[in-house]
């Protein structure tokens, strides 16, 4: 997933760095004079005016084609909108996707290192503008081929010239630096959809018949996912995500390019802060010729947005979509109110689409006037904001009405809270909260008189995990007196998932053995992280020599049988068959096993012995009730309020951690 909120704070509002003391968005100019957004984008272009008057002149003078003229005009008055980052060094740190696409078993962490070690520091990076760099060649060069893929495709004919202009012609996603693109994917992918061209079967005028025959034609859709970079990148650009490795938004990019150097209109779809993970994500939207919008997460196929069940599970607030112009609708609505804006909508290129995802919602998300804190407050536009680890982001904004307060089309399920945003941070004006989807009624966490003490055994939610700790559900731990354990007996059957970093199990026979191991069920890769096998009374896990299947899933030696009793929990084996993997010891000499402690592969979120944590309460704020050096895979905090919000820091390491409150002897997170 992509690293949204850092990529965000570079949005440059141009208007004030090219010095112009007025709104781009309206067309006011000045208080003597009304001009149209095109002037208005010519006046501020300076310069560079004479290249872009070029374009409008050559399109001019073609009677015959005026939508062309039409589109240049569409660019031209929604540049002043767009810029990006430009820096030879940059270009150089772009080279990590092409280097972790081919990292032959290198961590990101490793090969983000040797990008940093080979080319020195970033250093200083220039912003440049579209409307003082963009020339009349290359604004005809992307005029031309989008005008060249719509008309010539058979699916062009049921694309509207609106739907053109702001789904198919733009020349740049958000804030790449401009670069050719449109003939370099024409050419390369173009002839995969000859066959499709040439069918009898499928519907060749439907845009997305043509886009799902499209990505189940790529020759390489393999894809190395990591949030790791050695740089806060935005978008890369055309080259670069053709490597198919980064996040959501490098592979929902590549796609985009894709799509519309071949005729395909498309956008990205996306959501700020998930509901439950601390991070943005994004994904490809299309239309078929009747207009019925599709969406994917590449590489899946294009499916019906109303009928997708991914988001009938996902509980993400709201939805927006990308567009190449300005919402002055929505620019022009915050700004009535005369005060900064939180920056996401300092600049707003995208819409509001959560109606069309929308399962379970409310159309009007009213706040309850007695849940308002009764703090002053001067902002009076106010935002409901989702957890981002231990912050809250802003999503959604209405007006701030100490009478009503509602906001619109808001999805059920996940937690919230309300702020305004003053001298550039958040002023709370409400406790935490959720909307029950079934009851329909608002949950919220505040701090009551009664405390409780707690147990935690995690400071992230391990659920992601399950398919880890499944996978240790009919594991056996086996001891023989024969190194090939042609007679071996059964010590323990696993019978259920791990909850918790170290699970004790006695072994059910007082037999001795030499040789003792641990053995995956059927199709589980013999996934597991640490073994430790211990004499009666004794407080030293056995040793001896490492026994076990060779061969890992990743083939590079990265999970090899090995970590099983290297002592280290955050390693583990993935064996390269389902079925088959073991892994264990020979210990020299005939032992009874008294214990066995084993700890599921796994993302190191589990409370890790040695690391120091702090936990956190909300209380209007957060407020820490202490830290503590864990010296077991447990933590015990007493005193801890009741119905708050918990969030429990790793200081040692880490940073996947998720706010949660503790209800019945149980974290459950939010």
């Amino acid at each position: 997933m992509a690293k949204f909120w850092k990529y965000i704070q570079h949005v440059v509002i141009v208007v004030l760095i090219i010095e112009l003391g007025c709104f781009i968005v309206g067309k006011v100019f000045s208080k003597e004079e009304s001009i149209s957004s095109l002037e208005l984008a010519l006046r501020i272009a300076k310069g560079n005016r004479t290249e872009l008057e070029k374009v409008l002149y050559y399109y001019q003078q073609d009677a015959t084609d005026s939508l062309k003229y039409k589109a240049a005009c569409f660019l031209i008055e929604n540049m002043p909108y767009h810029s990006y980052t430009h820096g030879e060094q940059l270009e150089k740190y772009k080279k990590y996707y092409a280097w972790l696409k081919d990292s032959h078993g290198k961590t990101p962490e490793e090969v983000a290192d040797s990008v940093k070690k080979t080319f020195g520091p970033i250093g200083q990076l220039d912003k440049k503008y579209d409307l003082l760099e963009v020339d009349s060649a290359y604004l005809c060069n992307n005029i031309e081929w989008a005008f060249k893929v719509w008309r010539e495709q058979p699916w062009g004919k049921n694309i509207s010239f609106e739907m053109f202009c702001e789904y198919l012609l733009p020349y740049r996603i958000d804030d790449e630096v401009l670069a050719y693109w449109r003939e370099m994917y024409y050419d390369k992918y173009n002839q995969l959809l000859d066959s499709l061209k040439t069918s009898d079967s499928l519907d060749m005028e439907d845009p997305v018949v043509a886009a799902n025959y499209l990505i189940n034609t790529l020759p390489d859709k393999w894809h190395y996912y990591t949030s790791t970079t050695p740089y806060s990148f935005g978008h890369i650009g055309p080259e670069y995500v053709q490597c198919l490795s980064g996040t959501c938004r490098e592979v929902t990019d590549f796609t985009v390019y894709l799509f519309r150097a071949l005729g395909i209109p498309c956008t990205i779809d996306f959501v700020p802060v998930r509901s439950y993970v601390n991070a943005g994500h994004f994904w490809l939207v299309a239309w078929d010729k009747t207009g019925e919008a599709y969406m994917a997460n590449f590489p899946e196929n294009l499916g019906m947005v109303r009928k997708n069940w991914w988001y009938r599970w996902d509980d993400s607030p709201k939805v927006y979509r990308y567009t190449f112009d300005i919402n002055k609708e929505l620019y022009e609505q915050m700004a009535k109110y005369n005060e900064k804006v939180y920056p996401f909508w300092s600049l707003p290129k995208f819409r509001d689409v959560t109606y069309e995802y929308a399962y379970s919602f409310e159309k009007e998300l009213v706040i309850p006037l007695e849940k308002l804190y009764r703090n002053k407050s001067s902002g009076r536009i106010a935002y409901l904001c989702v957890t981002n680890r231990n912050n809250w982001i802003p999503i959604d904004w209405t007006e701030y009405d100490a009478g009503h307060l509602v906001f619109r089309n808001v999805r059920k399920g996940t937690l919230m809270r309300v702020a305004t945003y003053e001298n550039g941070t958040l002023n709370f004006l409400t406790d935490p909260f959720y909307v029950d989807k079934q009851k329909n009624e608002q949950h919220y966490f505040s701090v009551e008189g009664d405390t409780q003490d707690v147990v935690l055994y995690a400071k992230c939610n391990i659920d992601g995990e399950n398919i880890f700790r499944d996978r240790m559900i009919g594991g056996v731990f086996e001891g023989s007196n024969q190194s090939n354990f042609a007679i071996r007996d059964t010590l323990f059957i696993i019978q259920s998932k791990p909850d918790r970093l170290n699970t004790t199990v006695r072994s059910s026979t007082n037999k001795e053995y030499r040789y003792i191991r641990y053995v995956g069920p059927p199709g589980g890769l013999c996934n597991v992280a640490e073994v430790a096998f211990y004499e009666k009374n004794d407080s030293a896990a056995l040793f001896g020599k490492i026994i076990g299947t060779p061969g890992c899933y990743q083939h590079d030696g990265t999970h090899e049988y090995t970590n099983v009793f290297d002592g280290k929990t955050w390693t583990s084996f993935d064996y390269f068959k389902f079925t088959g993997g073991w892994a264990g010891l020979d210990l020299g000499r005939k032992v009874q096993i008294d214990r066995i402690v084993y700890t599921p592969r796994n993302r190191d979120n589990y409370i890790r012995p040695g690391d120091i944590y702090e936990l956190y309460y909300c209380d209007r704020y957060w407020k820490s009730a202490g830290r503590i050096k864990a010296t077991v895979d447990s933590l015990v905090y007493r005193g801890i309020p009741r119905n708050a919000l918990l969030f429990l820091r790793n200081h040692t390491r880490g940073v996947d951690e998720r706010v949660f409150v503790y209800e019945k002897g149980e974290q459950l997170w939010k």
